[in-house]
């Protein structure tokens, strides 16, 4: 069996489309959905995600706003805006870009987003409810993983699924999700002995490539290596680099966010979760 590696661009193009008329329906019901984002420094990967969530907020129909601050900002300073935003009506979803400079604690500061506000699915109450099975929000790019595989016709029952990496962001969710559709799942990291010998047995690959530079060891040729053999579905993720912009979940990320934005409204409290960003550790 020849190997494939799936693209979302395809996918992004049909989100965006569906997008602009639910967008559109919402709005004639009086409500249109909203997104505010956080960027904390000038990092310059989080600078082209942010960019392009606001992009494809614009094109859909959906609401944005742009909370930028300077590094050195003090913590409590964003506390306060982003406590301002879970108070504010117009705002249906919020998003803290990722990382934050070193004086802050990330766990505080994502707990501090309402977790009926929480789209990027990382609220210790939304995890747990994705591991009940149970999801009101899940993390943008397992679930847009999720999404092309459907799209494809791929059905994950008695599969074997190979994840190369163990983040909160990517890699424990995605796990989560293949459970849930009755895929058997192993999880590879920067620890994992012999990548090569899981990703060759692999029916469904889902590699994030950071995750594969870990370490001293550029690990990336065993993981395509096992693409290329055949056998494994494959989806790739992107490095957290600013020019690397084609890769799979930096195509579909934008829409699926905005989605996301407009299943939140008045009428649907219990919100499905699409994609809001890609970043695996």
């Amino acid at each position: 069996m020849t190997a494939k590696i799936l693209d979302g661009n395809v996918l992004s193009a049909k989100l965006r489309e569906s997008l602009r008329h639910r967008a559109a329906e919402l709005a004639a019901q009086g409500c249109r959905p909203g997104l505010a984002v956080i960027l904390v420094g000038e990092n310059p990967a989080s600078q082209v995600y942010v960019r392009n969530k606001i992009k494809a907020c614009e094109a859909v129909g959906v609401h944005s706003e742009k909370y930028e601050f300077p590094a050195d900002t003090p913590p409590q300073q964003v506390l306060d805006r982003i406590a301002a935003l879970n108070a504010d009506p117009a705002i249906h979803g919020i998003l803290v870009q990722l990382p934050l400079p070193p004086q802050f604690d990330e766990d505080e500061v994502l707990e501090a987003v309402s977790a009926e506000k929480d789209v990027d699915g990382f609220h210790a109450e939304n995890v747990g409810l994705l591991a009940q099975g149970n999801p009101r929000f899940i993390s943008c790019t397992p679930y847009g993983v999720m999404e092309m595989l459907s799209a494809e016709g791929i059905s994950l029952r008695g599969k074997e699924a190979v994840v190369v990496g163990r983040s909160n962001i990517v890699g424990k969710p995605m796990t989560l999700l293949l459970i849930g559709a009755s895929a058997t799942v192993t999880v590879c990291h920067s620890q994992t002995k012999d990548l090569a010998f899981h990703t060759r047995r692999a029916d469904v690959l889902v590699a994030a490539r950071d995750v594969l530079l870990q370490g001293a060891i550029d690990r990336r040729p065993q993981v395509e290596d096992a693409v290329a053999a055949g056998g494994a579905q494959g989806l790739r993720g992107i490095h957290q680099h600013a020019q690397d912009q084609r890769r799979l979940g930096r195509a579909a990320k934008g829409p699926m966010a905005a989605e996301q934005l407009v299943e939140q409204n008045p009428h649907r409290p219990q919100v499905r979760a699409l994609i809001t960003g890609f970043t695996a550790q």
